[in-house]
């Protein structure tokens, strides 16, 4: 495995094996890798003769009063993985390499990018959005990996790539969760022991949904009202958005007659964990691609 932090070597590289017809595909990542991350990758390595991963903590989709600083950071360990793991090139560029200047251009989805998470962090989903339609110009991959716990951010990514017409194919993977049903995150090291505990309220929330809307709930809002209620029998599970909104669109639905996403966004001690889960219908986002190299997103 190969490590760049030039996005000008890292380039140079990728276009003399694109000339030679080699598939890429990119798993970008803010680092501190876990089982997640490398389905991610597992993902990228069957469907690409090329395997790309991104490390970077990126400054752009973090408020002033966010963990920034305290972002769980481990090089070594995510370099060690990634090479066990037969990834190519790690990207692991620093603030300097990604935002020589002060950046000046910025990619919003304002309605998508302000609902939901992106209500309770301001201007998250924009530098999101901008980081990650830097790293598709800096790799140009023909495809990208993303988790499917970060639902919007993967709805939001798909409509970037649609609205400017990128040439890169969007997969969302299933997410990954510890044998009490708690989804990955690299947030979770956060967690005190007892929060860790406290903290499986989030997905059997999602269980929760599950079992009212198949015995028959189809109201939005009594639905997010006895979600909220649930959360509330964890004291230390203080919800931030419980929302019920349409699997494509992320907008409010006056029904649960088609598939819906549940998404919770739920503050552990200081720790904010989010989640989701689409009920009525087949996963909208989680495209699945044809088996087998050469893929093109």
């Amino acid at each position: 495995m190969r490590v760049f932090s030039s996005i000008d070597e890292l380039r140079h590289t990728l276009d003399a094996l694109k000339r030679q017809g080699r598939t890429v595909g990119l798993v970008p990542t803010m680092g501190y890798l876990h089982a997640g991350h490398m389905q991610l990758v597992a993902r990228a390595r069957a469907e690409n003769d090329i395997v790309v991963v991104s490390i970077f903590v990126n400054p752009l989709q973090f408020g002033p009063a966010e963990d920034l600083s305290k972002y769980p950071r481990d090089l070594e360990r995510d370099s060690a993985m990634l090479k066990q793991a037969g990834v190519n090139f790690l990207f692991s560029p620093g603030v300097e390499d990604m935002y020589p200047r002060p950046m000046l251009t910025v990619v919003d989805l304002p309605d998508l990018g302000g609902e939901l998470e992106g209500a309770v962090r301001p201007g998250h989903f924009a530098g999101v959005a901008t980081v990650v339609c830097k790293l598709f110009n800096i790799v140009q991959p023909q495809t990208a990996y993303f988790g499917e716990k970060d639902y919007q951010q993967v709805v939001i990514i798909k409509r970037m790539v649609n609205d400017l017409a990128v040439p890169v194919r969007v997969i969302a993977v299933p997410t990954v969760r510890d044998s009490d049903g708690l989804a990955l995150s690299s947030r979770n090291v956060y967690l005190s022991e007892a929060e860790r505990r406290a903290a499986v309220i989030i997905p059997q929330t999602l269980d929760e949904a599950e079992r009212l809307v198949a015995d028959g709930l189809a109201d939005p809002g009594e639905l997010e009202a006895k979600l909220t209620a649930f959360l509330g029998r964890e004291p230390l599970a203080k919800p931030e958005v419980v929302a019920v909104r349409d699997a494509s669109t992320l907008q409010p639905v006056a029904s649960i007659t088609a598939p819906v996403v549940v998404a919770l966004f739920v503050r552990i001690g200081s720790t904010r964990l989010l989640d989701n889960r689409v009920i009525g219908g087949n996963r909208l986002i989680g495209e699945r691609s044809l088996p087998g190299k050469g893929v093109s997103r």
